[in-house]
């Protein structure tokens, strides 16, 4: 099988911001190197506040890095692109819309497919995510974890090249983040879509990626670059294994000896 080409390559990415008020400069991030594979999910965990959210918005091209660059298929990224797109932790779907409509909002935006065209798309999507029965439906009508599925359909039906996830489980129960972290692999299985995802979680980094990115303390660095070595397709009763546990220990640790080098400085 030849190697997956690199889908996305951030080389040396840097990025500060200035306080008018203090006049002091933040670093944020220090130089971060990553290369995610095409049909790759790569987790990034690191310390609390230490830019993954940051360096996810520069690829996202929300902000511009100070130094660095960011490209996708070989394109420089400068601004938001229709070959991304982001999914952040609160659902954020239009209440006046239903299922259907909320997932159908960005093509219709587009204008390039006929509304009927929409729709089968928007139909697909409400299948593939498990939300049969629920196209007519309104956000208040369903549950978390259902609005979440919605969300990621809305993302899938612009059919990006990469996919942005901003800890996009992390206002769920427990039982429902496991539930929808296997879900979420089933679907970009079926799409075979590049993913990018910033989590807290240790646990949950190990169960959907294939590699996990462990930042520094800020301003960020990429640590250390954790292969994760579990069988597809993943089930939840792997998180049960010694393996898992290993690797979760091991990605815990490296974010331990952040924080208490960062506890020490202070």
């Amino acid at each position: 099988m030849p190697p997956q080409r690199m889908k996305l390559e951030a080389r040396g990415v840097r990025l500060a911001y200035a306080n008018e008020r203090t006049k002091r400069r933040l670093e944020i991030l220090a130089g971060i190197d990553l290369a995610v594979r095409e049909g790759e999910l790569v987790a990034i965990v690191g310390p609390s506040g230490c830019g993954k959210s940051s360096f996810l918005a520069a690829v996202d091209g929300l902000v511009k890095p100070s130094a660095g660059t960011i490209e996708l298929d070989g394109n420089a990224v400068s601004a938001p692109g229709r070959d991304r797109a982001m999914v952040f932790q609160q659902d954020s779907l239009f209440p006046w819309r239903t299922v259907l409509r909320n997932i159908a909002y960005g093509l219709e935006l587009r204008r390039e497919l006929s509304l009927s065209e929409i729709r089968k798309r928007a139909e697909a999507l409400i299948d593939l995510v498990g939300l049969s029965g629920f196209a007519d439906s309104y956000p208040h009508e369903l549950s978390g974890g259902m609005r979440q599925r919605v969300n990621i359909a809305r993302a899938l039906a612009l059919e990006p090249e990469l996919l942005l996830l901003d800890e996009p489980f992390a206002s769920l129960d427990a039982q429902t983040r496991d539930s929808m972290q296997a879900e979420l692999l089933k679907i970009l299985a079926r799409t075979a879509t590049t993913a990018l995802f910033v989590t807290h979680q240790i646990d949950e980094a190990v169960f959907v990626a294939g590699r996990v990115a462990v930042f520094s303390a800020r301003p960020a660095r990429v640590k250390q670059v954790v292969e994760i070595d579990l069988p597809a397709p993943r089930r939840l009763e792997m998180k049960l294994l010694p393996r898992f546990r290993e690797l979760q220990d091991q990605i815990w640790r490296s974010i331990y000896e952040e924080t208490v080098e960062l506890t020490a400085a202070r």
